[in-house]
């Protein structure tokens, strides 16, 4: 049996100060955890390191100055790199360690690195989050855990510090599987989102109030009431990029051929998000897809940014 960590106790890592990993950081910051950062870019981390974070020059480093170490970084290559890596988390890591990766990333990824943790004794674990840049910041965050059930349940102060829905789906692997889902039910969702805007629009009728009548009934989802305002306001600042959808999708889409699924809906999806990046949006949030759907309408969504 682990011991569950307490602040003040257990010495934490964290490895990536991006859009929503740092948020997350700071919240277990706020907890009391002794925390130590690494980032690739160190302006990225100064926020955490200004609330009392202590700054580490390598991911090796972070895990020598921990019991547990989190990363959430970009891709399945970077996860690769900081955990895997001759200067990665697991080189750093004593036996005892536990090593949760946060990232959205591929489940056979999350397997091999279990599997070479185990070997030197380390626990690892794979617990990507849904939930956007909102869900980070407050707290809210759907949290999706694939490992040994001991150490996720030891890591239950650090979940209730970052997240509302906590959820332990399976061994390693399979928090990334449910990520995928997610990500599955976000990409068709999306393209309704902004198809309906359009709709609205061309119709001739106000966007917004038409909202208040949909998004309460059987057409409400979390994309319509978090990211519809946003189109609405012509913000498309990144909750989340769009270039890291296009990875969880293709990530998705290799999956489903592996197990034999025909997924025609994110196939689509994932097209009209390869064209939205390379109209120039990759840095932009998801709901910049309106600006791709609106093209092929020949709209010039109102106010509409330049690319």
């Amino acid at each position: 049996m682990i011991d569950e960590v307490r602040p003040g106790k257990t010495r934490l890592g964290w490895i990536g100060a991006g859009v929503m990993g740092r948020s997350m950081c700071g919240h277990l910051l706020a907890a009391g955890f002794e925390t130590t950062v690494f980032s690739r870019t160190r302006a990225k981390a100064q926020p955490l390191l200004d609330a009392g974070a202590r700054w580490a020059d390598s991911p090796r480093a972070v895990a020598e100055a921990a019991d547990v170490v989190f990363t959430m970084v970009g891709y399945p290559a970077d996860v690769r790199e900081v955990v895997l890596g001759a200067d990665g988390a697991l080189a750093g890591s004593k036996p005892g360690t536990i090593v949760a990766d946060m990232t959205t990333s591929e489940p056979s990824l999350a397997v091999e690195i279990a599997e070479t943790a185990a070997a030197r004794g380390v626990h690892a674990i794979d617990a990507p989050v849904s939930g956007g840049d909102v869900g980070a910041r407050e707290a809210r965050l759907s949290i999706m855990i694939g490992g040994p059930a001991d150490a996720v349940e030891a890591l239950g102060p650090c979940w209730r510090a970052m997240g509302k829905t906590i959820v332990h789906q399976g061994p390693a692997g399979a928090g990334q599987h449910a990520k995928m889902v997610n990500q599955t039910l976000i990409a068709t969702n999306m393209i309704g989102v902004c198809e309906a805007l359009l709709y609205a629009y061309r119709a001739g009728l106000d966007p917004a109030r038409t909202l208040e009548s949909v998004g309460s009934g059987a057409a409400g989802s979390w994309s319509l009431a978090n990211l519809a305002p946003r189109i609405l306001a012509n913000r498309f600042e990144p909750g989340f990029f769009v270039e890291h959808f296009v990875k969880d999708m293709g990530i998705a889409l290799a999956e489903s051929k592996r197990m034999g699924l025909a997924m025609p809906g994110l196939a689509l999806a994932h097209q009209l998000y390869v064209a939205l990046s390379a109209q120039g949006h990759a840095r932009d949030g998801t709901h910049a897809l309106q600006l791709a759907l609106a093209s092929l309408s020949g709209i010039d969504w109102p106010n509409r940014p330049p690319s």
